[in-house]
C-alpha cells in the first residue's frame, strides 16, 4: 500500500505540471488532428493503398493510427520532463527519500500514461466525424488498449529519459526511434497489403499487435470493417507483454542510471 502511495504523489505531480502549461495540451492534441486532416483528407481520393478493408476510406482507416500518434507525442513530451528534473535537482531529492526507483518510474509512467489517456479521450470523441460509431463495449475495449500503448510507450521514453543528459539529445533519439516504429506498425498503411519484407518487419514490431487490438476495439460493433489481421486475444496478449517488458526495461535503467 505504502508503494502505491508513493507512486501516486510522483503521479499526481505529473498531472499537475502538465495542466499549468496549457500550451503542451493544445500542441499534443492539434498535432496529430493537422496530420490527421492533412494526410487523411488530403489523401483520401488519390490514394488508395492495397489490403485496405472494403467499404471504409482512408480517413476512416488512417484513425486509430492518429489515435496513436497522439499518445505517442504525448509520451515522449511527458517523460521529456524527466531530464530537466535529474538538471534541476529534483529527482536528487526524490531518490534521498526511503522510496525505491521501481516506485519512482511507476509512478512517472502511472502520471504520463494518464496525461495521454486524457488526450485521448478527447480525440476519440471524434469517432463520429471518421464515420465510425462506437458502441459504449467499444469505447470501454479502446480506452484499454489506448492506456495500454500509452504506458509502453511512456516506459520506453521513461528508459531513455533516465540515461539521456539533454532535452535535445532526447527529442532526436525519440523520435528517430518511435516513429519510425509508428509508421512500421500499420498504423499508416495497411500490413496486408504490403510489401514481403515490409510484412515481416511489421510481424516483428510489437505496436502492430497494440494497434491491431486498438482498431478491432473500434470496431467491436463491426468486425469486417477493421480489417484485422490477427485474432483479437493475440494481439491483447502481445501488447500486454510489451507493455511489461518496456515498464521492466525502465525500471531496470532507473536502478542502473546516474542522477549526477
Amino acid at each position: 500500500m505504502e508503494i502505491f502511495l508513493q507512486a501516486e504523489t510522483l503521479w499526481q505531480r505529473e498531472i499537475v505540471r502538465f495542466i499549468r502549461q496549457p500550451i503542451r495540451v493544445m500542441s499534443a492534441i492539434a498535432t496529430p488532428l493537422v496530420f490527421w486532416l492533412l494526410l487523411g483528407a488530403g489523401l483520401q481520393a488519390s490514394f488508395k493503398p492495397s489490403g485496405m478493408p472494403a467499404g471504409i476510406d482512408y480517413v476512416q482507416y488512417f484513425y486509430p493510427g492518429v489515435i496513436v500518434l497522439m499518445l505517442l507525442f504525448t509520451a515522449i513530451f511527458a517523460t521529456a520532463s524527466t531530464v530537466d528534473d535529474r538538471r534541476q535537482g529534483f529527482l536528487q531529492g526524490v531518490l534521498v527519500a526511503p522510496i525505491s526507483r521501481a516506485t519512482i518510474v511507476l509512478g512517472q509512467a502511472l502520471g504520463c500514461t494518464t496525461l495521454s489517456l486524457m488526450q485521448g479521450a478527447v480525440f476519440l470523441a471524434m469517432a463520429p466525424l471518421a464515420g465510425i460509431h462506437l458502441s459504449l463495449g467499444a469505447i470501454i475495449v479502446s480506452l484499454a488498449m489506448m492506456g495500454l500503448i500509452a504506458f509502453a510507450m511512456t516506459s520506453i521514453g521513461l528508459a531513455m529519459a533516465w540515461r539521456t543528459e539533454s532535452t535535445q539529445g532526447f527529442h532526436a533519439f525519440m523520435n528517430m526511434l518511435l516513429l519510425p516504429i509508428w509508421m512500421l506498425s500499420g498504423a499508416v498503411f495497411p500490413v496486408a497489403g504490403a510489401p514481403g519484407w515490409f510484412q515481416w518487419t511489421t510481424r516483428l514490431n510489437p505496436l502492430t499487435y497494440a494497434v491491431d487490438a486498438l482498431r478491432q476495439g473500434l470496431y467491436l460493433a463491426e468486425p469486417a470493417s477493421s480489417g484485422a489481421t490477427m485474432p483479437m486475444a493475440s494481439a491483447v496478449a502481445v501488447a500486454i507483454a510489451f507493455a511489461g517488458f518496456a515498464f521492466l526495461l525502465a525500471t531496470r535503467v532507473a536502478r542502473t542510471a546516474s542522477t549526477i
